[in-house]
């Protein structure tokens, strides 16, 4: 997979862009050898912020694909359907944090500090198989410098 011209991006977040792309593009494709080392990619970055772009991108999703509201119903078909969709060829989906991955996107999520994390790859892996059933991956570039845009418009 080649590496993107971002015009949105940071350069400090690039790297993160090109594996998150690669990833989703890999778990669109259902490419288990591709999906696996651009996890392995996105796993050696600082999760907050792997987690921020990925969810502003499921929070963009789903607001689109629900613009009167997002209601738990929704969102429980969200999951069922993701878990569903990935199940078909990733045996190792966890429903529970593609939970945790759509509370934390909605903002709905405050981590247990006496829980441990989700580790690194578990959490991009899962990251990546929810964005690639909720947007078309062709369209994830652009979503993500979206995403990128919002993320540096609210940190100004």
């Amino acid at each position: 997979m080649g590496q993107r011209r971002w015009s949105a991006v940071p350069a400090v977040a690039r790297p993160i862009a090109d594996a998150a792309d690669d990833a989703v593009v890999a778990a669109g494709t259902r490419d288990a050898e591709a999906l696996d080392g651009a996890v392995a990619r996105l796993a050696a970055y600082d999760p907050a912020q792997v987690g921020l772009l990925l969810g502003t991108v499921v929070r963009h999703a789903l607001e689109e694909a629900n613009p009167d509201g997002l209601s738990s119903d929704d969102v429980r078909e969200t999951l069922k359907a993701a878990v569903t969709d990935a199940r078909q060829w990733r045996g190792d989906v966890d429903p529970q944090v593609v939970l945790l991955l759509l509370a934390g996107a909605l903002g709905v999520h405050e981590p247990d500090p006496d829980e441990p994390p989700v580790k690194a790859d578990v959490s991009a892996r899962h990251g990546a198989l929810l964005v690639a059933h909720l947007v078309d991956p062709a369209t994830f570039a652009a979503r993500l410098e979206r995403a990128a845009t919002e993320l540096a418009q609210h940190a100004e």
